[in-house]
């Protein structure tokens, strides 16, 4: 077993072959065409442990590559790995790779799942005393008649330290814009083989009691940036207001996460990071106003100049992504997680009482600044939304350090139930108070015509989910 750390960039096909010309490569290069085949069991059972098993082809040679889940690090990627060459073109399993202890009996139904072809192309590279290996790979991925292009660059450090590989990383977007790619192809492949989604919701992040508190945050931060990106890259594909929420929702988690580990953060990142992430959300922001307020306009009249504002956000978000500042903010945020966040000796102390002191806190919060619900102005009743969303993200993040019983798994169930309630009554309130604002930023007057009687019904309705929140027992004691 080898460990193997890289750092993988995305780029556009047309700018494959402006780096392929890139001045600052060396004159060296080999060549390799590959042919890549996946296999698994026909229901995924390796690709749900975050395994991928191939077997690559480069003229006569080929290799069996076991590769364990590489996420944690949004972009750099550090795997476990197994290889070791073969004859045929079916997989050996064997004591030689975990394969048959994670499979047991199904080991039998392994099979050809999908095939990656590439064009590869290598160069050795001195970046900052560290040895480089840089690889472009342009091909496709093939399953059942549907094919992905693939265009992507991998940085792959033989010697030194993990910030050569950004010092690199910079270079090249200098003169070629790049981004940190969270995908390994074996992901690309067993995504091909369902629909396509138009957004990406955040995944569960894989804790567990025994870790240290900067273990946590870097996971937590890494899953943050993976759901960001997922949904970036539909965006700039093509816009859909799901993606554009999703990407806002990726936004808001890292910047809750930020907030619940900040007593052990450096103040100049914590500062630099929320203020990039603070504008990079309102930068969204008004695409998504429009979108949400849209489906209630029924009036045409109204209509028109508001589709012609949703067009011109829309337009105003896409050039945003697109540029360098969101580019850098992606591979310094990478780049900070990667190296370890600057988190000093306190972070090395177990996470769960720490996780529980934080989400004890917020809950008391919320339920002082809730109390007189009905009563509290439109400000403050939002100041108390975003305090539910804060203790939302966090009992999502650390459910792991706290699940190891039965009871605690029910309770996380029930609390997260009855976050989302309110936070849902909460969201209404946001979007009935907000409207006239939003209109009248578009020149058009009052709003569309949302009585007294609904904001009241909404009140009661979020005073009821406030006081079950309170009384909802605690999952992390």
């Amino acid at each position: 077993m080898q460990p193997e750390i890289e750092l993988k960039l995305d780029l556009a096909p047309e700018a494959a072959d402006m780096f392929a010309q890139w001045p600052s490569l060396p004159a060296d290069s080999q060549t390799a065409a590959l042919h890549a085949t996946y296999f698994d069991t026909p229901d995924h059972q390796l690709g749900k442990r975050g395994m991928s098993l191939r077997i690559r082809r480069s003229g006569r040679r080929r290799v069996q590559t076991v590769k364990a889940d590489g996420r944690d690090g949004a972009g750099l990627f550090a795997r476990d790995e197994w290889e070791m060459p073969v004859r045929g073109a079916k997989p050996v399993l064997d004591a030689r790779t975990p394969v048959v202890a994670l499979l047991g009996e199904a080991v039998a139904e392994v099979d050809k799942l999908f095939t990656v072809d590439v064009q590869r192309r290598t160069w050795a590279v001195t970046q900052d005393n560290a040895t480089i290996e840089l690889v472009l790979d342009r091909g496709a991925i093939m399953v059942a008649g549907r094919e992905q292009a693939i265009c992507e660059i991998e940085l792959e450090l033989k010697a030194g330290e993990p910030a050569a590989l950004f010092a690199l990383a910079r270079r090249i977007d200098a003169d070629i814009a790049v981004r940190p790619g969270v995908l390994s192809k074996a992901e690309r492949g067993y995504r091909l083989t369902e629909a396509l989604p138009a957004a990406i919701k955040a995944e569960p992040v894989a804790l567990d009691p025994s870790m240290t508190i900067r273990q946590v945050f870097l996971r937590i931060g890494a899953a943050c940036l993976r759901h960001y990106r997922l949904n970036e890259a539909l965006l700039l594909d093509h816009y859909t207001p799901g993606a554009l929420h999703q990407a806002r929702v990726a936004i808001r988690r890292l910047r809750s996460a930020l907030k619940l580990f900040a007593p052990l953060l450096p103040t100049a990142d914590l500062a630099r990071f929320q203020g990039e992430l603070r504008w990079l959300a309102a930068v969204l922001g008004e695409a998504r106003d429009l979108d949400v307020l849209m489906p209630r306009i029924a009036d045409g009249a109204m209509r028109v100049p508001l589709e012609e504002a949703q067009a011109a956000a829309h337009d105003h978000v896409l050039q945003w992504l697109a540029s360098a500042r969101v580019r850098m903010l992606l591979l310094d945020l990478v780049e900070w997680l990667a190296l370890g966040a600057g988190m000093g000796a306190k972070a090395s102390r177990s996470a769960a009482p720490f996780a529980a002191t934080r989400l004890r806190r917020l809950r008391k919060r919320i339920a002082k600044e809730g109390k007189s619900m009905v009563r509290l102005s439109d400000g403050a009743r939002h100041e108390v939304r975003k305090d539910a969303k804060k203790l939302r993200y966090g009992a999502e993040f650390f459910a792991g350090l706290f699940d190891e019983k039965k009871k605690h798994r029910s309770r996380q169930k029930a609390f997260l139930g009855k976050l989302e309630a309110m936070q849902d009554v909460l969201g209404a309130l946001n979007d009935l108070v907000a409207t006239p604002a939003i209109l009248a930023r578009h020149g058009l007057p009052g709003d569309i015509g949302a009585g007294g009687a609904e904001k009241a019904d909404l009140l009661a309705a979020a005073a009821r989910a406030h006081g079950e929140l309170v009384d909802a027992r605690r999952f992390w004691t």
